[in-house]
């Protein structure tokens, strides 16, 4: 499935990375980049299993730039029950604080150094902050597009800030790691309908429920219907076909640890859409993939 007109418009402008060496952090970082290491362990088991398989020094970058996207996401999600969560214009003077390095987190000096080294430009930032204040308060998603677009917003755009760090020989690479953040973060709204629902979120559209008279009350109440098989599947395949596409951009990346890496993840998230179809669609409890099925991905 190419990737929507509207989407890819949004693309910033990125360098292609020549084949000369990339500079390594200086030894003061390393406590900054191990703080970084520590919240993607604890946060991203999959992510961390997956990255395993990068040279030590993307490793550490990709664990800041985890670490980042983790600490905006909380800033959401985790505020005090007494307390509004932060406003967009808030996140986005601290982005500006973060690429300065001037942010009291102790990941931001690692995170800091590696926009600056790998050219992710601050709009990135600031679209990764757009798509999560929209998880500020009741979400309803009303049409496709706008799936599409939250869909960018939290996820396409790390996978071009990820981009830079594993270095493209091509601008090609772009739309294809876009293509990855659609499958994975729709992979994430199928797994977690039920929890999304429990804080107010449904991330469905509207319109296409309504016209296939689908609910969700009904759905997580009873489990699916043929009617709710039918559109699960549909969704399913339409995951399916971004991360078949995004995998024609793997060879775009300059290494081949780098796309390995890509590639693991994708076959292990993917994977948790095999686990739904085995379940028989019942999303009323949260799917995913064994660790020994994991290791088979990797090594196959």
């Amino acid at each position: 499935m190419p990737i929507p007109r509207h989407l890819f418009q949004r693309i910033p402008p990125l360098p292609v990375d020549s084949l000369e060496a990339a500079a390594s952090p200086p030894s003061s970082l390393n406590h900054s980049f191990d703080c970084s290491a520590e919240i993607t362990r604890h946060h991203a088991k999959s992510f961390y299993f997956a990255s395993h398989f990068l040279r030590s020094q993307k490793r550490k970058e990709s664990y800041s730039v985890y670490a980042y996207c983790r600490y905006i996401d909380d800033r959401i999600d985790e505020h005090k029950p007494d307390t509004p969560p932060p406003s967009q214009s808030v996140l986005l003077s601290e982005n500006q604080q973060l690429l300065k390095g001037n942010h009291s987190q102790r990941f931001a000096a690692a995170f800091s150094w590696t926009c600056s080294e790998r050219a992710i430009p601050i709009q990135l930032l600031d679209d990764l902050v757009e798509g999560c204040c929209r998880d500020r308060e009741q979400v309803r998603i009303q049409t496709q597009q706008e799936l599409e677009e939250y869909c960018y917003l939290v996820a396409s755009v790390v996978g071009l800030m990820m981009c830079r760090i594993f270095g493209v020989s091509s601008a090609d690479a772009y739309p294809r790691a876009v293509e990855m953040g659609l499958a994975m973060q729709l992979t994430n709204i199928l797994r977690d309908i039920r929890e999304d629902y429990e804080k107010d979120r449904i991330y469905l559209p509207a319109e296409e429920l309504a016209k296939r008279g689908l609910s969700v009350e009904e759905l997580l109440k009873n489990g699916p219907d043929e009617k709710w098989k039918t559109y699960l599947d549909h969704l399913i395949q339409m995951a399916r076909e971004w991360y078949q596409s995004a995998e024609t951009g793997l060879p775009y990346l300059r290494n081949r640890t780098c796309a390995r890496t890509a590639r693991i993840m994708g076959r292990v998230y993917s994977g948790i859409l095999n686990e739904i179809e085995k379940a028989d669609y019942d999303i009323r409890r949260r799917h995913y993939v064994p660790f020994p099925r994991k290791l088979r991905l990797a090594l196959f």
